[in-house]
This record gives C-alpha cells, structure tokens and sequence, in this order.
C-alpha cells in the first residue's frame, strides 16, 4: 500500500498513464499532479485559480487533458507545457475521453452537451438534446461509439461516424479556411 500527499483540497480524480507509470491526480485546490512510481517523484503541472474536476491522458501518454470549473479544456505536455485552451461549454465538465487513436477529444458536461474537439482545441461536432446533465463519458474501444452517464441515473449510448463528421465539417467550413486571408497557411490545409 501506498499513500500519496501533495493536495491540500479534495481529489476529483485519478488517472494511470497508459504504462501504468505516472498517475494523474486534479484537486479542487486548483492542482493538477504526477506520481510517478518508479521515482517515487511528485511533479506539479498547475496551480490553477479554480477547482479541477477531471484528468486523462491521451493513448500515447504523453499529453494530458484537463478540465476545470471555468468550464475550459487544457491540454498538457508531461512537462506541464499548456498546449492548448478548449472553450464551448457553458457548465462544469465532469468528464473527458480521448478516442482510441488519440486524435479526437470527447467532453461531458453539466450544460446537457458533449463535445469532440480535435487535438487544436477545434470543436469537430456537439451532441446536444438530452434533457439532463452528462458527468461520464468514454469512447468504445474501435471508436465508433460513446457511452455516456447522466444525472437522471441512465446510460447512453451514441453512435459515431468520425469521418462523416469530419466531412461534414470540413463542407462547412472549408471554403473559408482555404479564402480567407485571416487563417493562417496550417489552417488552411485542415480539409485538405
């Protein structure tokens, strides 16, 4: 048995990397911490100024997301490097997920919504119409489903076509991205 102590709050949430080596851990006190076992090392990623809710890592295990009671998204290299910022809920997010690939982040709310969002911060598509808030959510192992738990004590089930809303996305905006003198040359390619 062994017992690790860093945060001076509640903690929301533990996650295992991938190879079972660091473990992840947020608090309402604002911190997002790494154990790592082997070293028996405690590593402090953030202080943030609010309560963080939720931790995952992604299938590789080299980034990290989180989300917070601002109700954003951060996504973390193990270095505690903020790589990218999520906004579009309006509520709490009780929970997150990546895809098996890695590639698409899934995001259960409090404001009866999930978000999939690519690993830019680019909301790809948003299931809403549930009458009640969303607190779980985890991808099927092939990725072509999410399971999600709500406030109403029910699990749901919804199917996923990731390449047709990818599609559909890109035949929204993709005119845009390709014409506008705005958008930087990166983006520019995201529908190529």
């Amino acid at each position: 048995l062994k017992t690790f102590q860093g945060h001076r709050d509640v903690v929301f949430h533990v996650s295992f990397s991938p190879d079972g080596r660091i473990i992840a851990s947020v608090s309402k006190d604002g911190s997002i911490k790494l154990w790592h076992l082997d070293s028996k090392e405690e590593q402090t990623l953030q202080e943030y100024g609010n309560a963080v809710i939720t931790v995952t890592f992604d299938p590789t295990g080299k980034l990290l997301a989180t989300a917070s009671d601002d109700d954003t998204i951060k996504l973390w290299s193990l270095e505690g490097v903020k790589l990218q910022t999520f906004k579009g809920h309006s509520r709490r997010i009780y929970s997150l997920c990546f895809s098996p690939d890695g590639q698409i982040l899934a995001s259960a709310s409090m404001d009866r919504t999930i978000k999939l969002w690519n690993l830019n911060g680019r909301e790809l598509h948003t299931f809403q119409g549930y009458p009640r808030g969303l607190n779980s959510i985890c991808f099927s192992p092939d990725g072509q489903m999410i399971a999600s738990g709500s406030t109403d004590g029910k699990v749901i089930l919804w199917n996923l076509n990731l390449e047709s809303l990818i599609k559909l996305g890109c035949e929204w905006v993709g005119d845009y991205l390709k014409n506008n003198p705005n958008v930087s040359q990166s983006d520019r390619r995201l529908c190529d």
